[in-house]
């Protein structure tokens, strides 16, 4: 797996909402909560176009507090 820099991960938001991101290394995966969209990560790059991300299940949002 490759990494993804931290200080790219602090400017990227969602092309769609614009709002910030958050990173799933397991799955190497950008989520984006609020749209409900996982945008894949490959080769430590971000795909962010809305055309290539998942819809993300409801169980897989993480609540904010």
């Amino acid at each position: 797996m490759t990494e993804v820099d931290p200080k790219l991960l602090e400017i990227l938001v969602c092309p769609l909402t614009k709002v910030p991101l958050r990173y799933d290394k397991a799955a190497q995966e950008l989520i984006s909560d609020q749209a409900g969209l996982a945008y894949p990560v490959r080769d430590g790059i971000p795909i962010m176009l809305v055309d290539e991300a998942r819809e993300i299940k409801d169980s897989e949002k993480k609540k904010k507090a």
